[in-house]
């Protein structure tokens, strides 16, 4: 798959070729569902924790005596269906967190990547850093590119300067080649892309490297 690689002011400097293993590869719709509902799960804290009726502070008397009131029967204040009792089957601290194989989880962002690039959601830029660390001047190249648009960029590494002036710039996101998330790929509505970064993600998602 041949793409345009573009300047940092949007104009058109060369095209260059996407590796199909990684960027032409048939969308697998069901890999993609079960990586992001991986990392969602993942992300849960899973702090949530009610009291049993064994656990909540009061009295374990009889409110009042069992027969001859003309009440229910009932054994303490910290019943559940009595005001401030324990709680029935309620939520307990637990981890929602499961892993899923590699090789699925590597074919979702591959399916994702050939997603953005078959419907022409993906734009290739060279690559360019940002030394002043300034919000305004990170905005000024990618509004050639994307206009109030929940968009991605991927980059060759950890670039710290690129993600000081990005920190303050509504519906951005950055993925490292090596870190992609399903999640934030997936719901991405522009992808863009440096030009190291396509041959990192290409050597990355490599099919050799899988079958080690």
């Amino acid at each position: 798959m041949e793409k345009k690689v573009y300047s940092t002011s949007g104009k058109e400097l060369r095209t260059i070729t996407l590796d199909d293993k990684v960027f032409g590869l048939p969308v697998n719709d069901d890999v993609i569902y079960y990586a992001i509902t991986n990392e969602l799960a993942n992300r849960r804290v899973g702090t949530a924790c009610t009291k049993t009726r064994a656990e909540v502070h009061g009295s374990n008397n009889k409110p009042y005596k069992q027969k001859g009131t003309g009440n229910a029967r009932r054994g303490d204040k910290k019943s559940p269906i009595t005001v401030g009792g324990g709680t029935i089957f309620g939520p307990k601290p637990r981890d929602f967190s499961y892993s899923i194989p590699k090789k699925e989880k590597r074919l979702a962002m591959k399916s994702i990547l050939s997603a953005h690039a078959q419907g022409d959601r993906l734009t290739v830029i060279e690559d360019f850093t940002v030394e002043s660390g300034k919000t305004k001047d990170l905005a000024a190249i990618l509004n050639n590119f994307a206009k109030d648009e929940r968009t991605v960029l991927i980059l060759k590494d950890d670039d710290a300067k690129i993600k000081q002036a990005g920190r303050n710039i509504p519906n951005l996101s950055f993925l490292a080649y090596n870190r992609l998330e399903a999640h934030t790929l997936f719901y991405g509505r522009k992808v863009i892309i440096l030009e190291s970064a396509v041959k990192n993600l290409s050597d990355f998602y490599a099919e050799d490297k899988e079958a080690k």
